[in-house]
């Protein structure tokens, strides 16, 4: 068997676990223009409680720097509870699975589904990363003057991910940076900044590029292995002439704020 066929019959056998997608180390993230961790611990050492909305595994989470005395992590997929539990629990944070909210994209004004099971009022500090949200159920869990912080996948992120497969990327509904805003400021939320930019992702070999778009389907719902399978040949010659195999993802990041009562 050829190193390339190799390489795709490992990708296709190898397991996501949870939600680090390294793949050993064959899979590297260059920073954003921005430190969406150093904002998150900034307002965590302010903050009596945190909600970090659409924890994965609990990777991100374990990893903070600091985490307020009562933090609590919500999780929509089921294999991914557990794992996030066992990660967290002993940490003292309590994972609760809830049903995920439909793509920002696709809500419409007035939307309420996928409400969080928490009381009005409950959170001082709501983060989210990567995780669609209802703006309105954000607002409606905040303290007066509690804070958002968020940073989301916007709708065109895999430009570069179509372009290096051939493949012609679809029509989709739009999710950027002003969109973002426009649904938090309806909701009642002012913005106090917000930043647009992307990541840099650099795949060490063809096969961890392969599964990682076959793990992460919302990248390229399209892909498969068989069916991009030229492709894919041609990008491994690619990375055994060029060395990695370099995509940017488009992401915007931003906090609002619920104004404080009277």
């Amino acid at each position: 068997m050829s190193s390339f066929e190799q390489l795709l019959h490992e990708a296709d056998a190898r397991p996501l676990i949870g939600w680090d997608l390294s793949c050993d180390g064959r899979i590297t993230t260059a920073a954003t223009p921005w430190n969406f961790e150093a904002a998150v611990v900034r307002h965590a050492h302010r903050s009596p409680d945190m909600l970090d909305m659409g924890t994965g595994g609990g990777e991100w989470l374990s990893a903070l720097a600091h985490r307020p005395a009562r933090t609590v992590a919500t999780e929509g997929w089921a294999p991914n509870v557990a794992v996030a539990r066992e990660r967290l629990a002993p940490l003292g944070v309590e994972v609760v699975q809830v049903e995920g909210a439909d793509d920002n994209a696709a809500q419409t004004p007035g939307d309420e589904e996928a409400r969080l099971p928490f009381a009005d009022a409950s959170f001082h500090l709501v983060v989210d990363r990567h995780e669609s949200f209802v703006a309105g159920d954000v607002h409606r869990i905040l303290v007066a003057g509690g804070r958002f912080v968020t940073q989301q996948v916007a709708s065109d992120f895999n430009a570069d991910c179509y372009a290096l497969l051939d493949l012609r990327m679809p029509a989709l509904p739009r999710w950027q940076l002003d969109t973002a805003v426009d649904q938090l400021a309806r909701a009642g939320l002012v913005i106090a900044q917000g930043e647009e930019g992307a990541e840099l992702l650099s795949f060490d070999d063809i096969g961890a590029f392969a599964w990682y778009l076959k793990h992460v389907p919302y990248v390229c719902p399209e892909f498969t292995i068989d069916g991009c399978r030229a492709a894919l040949e041609r990008l491994h010659a690619r990375i055994q002439d060029s060395g990695p195999l370099p995509m940017r993802q488009k992401l915007f990041w931003l906090e609002a704020v619920k104004p404080a009562a009277g």
